[in-house]
């Protein structure tokens, strides 16, 4: 689950299981051009200083621990908009819409972060 650092049981929040998040972020890294199990961390030996990406503080995080700043949210709002701008007319495969709409709600935690400046934590 990811949700705000705000203290709030109302806020916004976004979850998956292990293998949804991790199938959600295999889908992101797809989205910028890259395939997560070659990065380190997830099988793979490519160093993530060499992705050219402002997601890798989300893709290369781990899965229920610690927390983004309220910047980097701010920082990788862009590239998640930009992405549902991509797919989200392709609603033909259920599991693209599943990916489409997990982006949506987890941009929706995020500017709450950003309002609210707190972090967004992992748990």
């Amino acid at each position: 689950m990811l949700f705000p650092g705000d203290g709030d049981v109302t806020s916004p929040d976004v979850s998956w299981s292990y293998t949804g998040f991790h199938l959600f972020r295999e889908w992101l890294a797809d989205a910028e051009g890259f395939a997560l199990a070659e990065m380190h961390g997830f099988g793979g030996d490519r160093a993530w200083r060499g992705v050219p990406t402002t997601l890798t503080p989300l893709l290369d995080h781990p899965d229920d621990e610690g927390s983004l700043t309220a910047a980097q949210c701010a920082a990788m709002l862009p590239r998640l908009e930009a992405i549902i701008e991509q797919f989200h007319h392709e609603d033909s495969d259920p599991a693209l819409q599943r990916r489409v709409d997990d982006t949506r709600q987890l941009v929706t935690v995020m500017k709450h972060c950003l309002d609210k400046g707190v972090e967004l934590v992992f748990g």
